[in-house]
């Protein structure tokens, strides 16, 4: 039991880790948790036997840096929209030369071909 709680937990902190490196790092707090609360159990399964808990610390410190590093990617980055204006210039602009592309276009021609 306590060999499937520390794979679950090593599992849920390596994501956390992948995540918060990413600019999906918003989501990382689950797996975050998932690792504390893997973590946890895997110390209360253990705390009866001695057995080596270098295991459960190397997980608890794969999930602090991962919380860290999202925490800080959160408070310190901002999304900025930038000038759409353009964008929708250029959209205009394309969707207008399409329109003369395709009055341009001789059915005829189609048609015997």
């Amino acid at each position: 039991m306590k060999k499937l709680f520390l794979i679950l937990g090593f599992i849920a902190a390596i994501f956390a880790l992948i995540l918060a490196v990413t600019p999906l790092f918003k989501i990382a707090f689950i797996p975050c948790i998932a690792a504390l609360l893997f973590g946890v159990l895997a110390m209360f399964i253990s705390k009866n036997k001695p057995i080596n808990k270098k295991a459960v610390q190397l997980m608890f410190l794969m999930t602090i840096i991962a919380l860290a590093l999202t925490t800080y990617k959160s408070i310190f980055s901002s999304s900025e929209v930038g000038n759409t204006e353009q964008l929708e210039e250029k959209e205009e602009l394309l969707e207008e030369e399409s329109i003369q592309d395709l009055e341009d276009i001789d059915i005829e021609e189609i048609d015997q071909e």
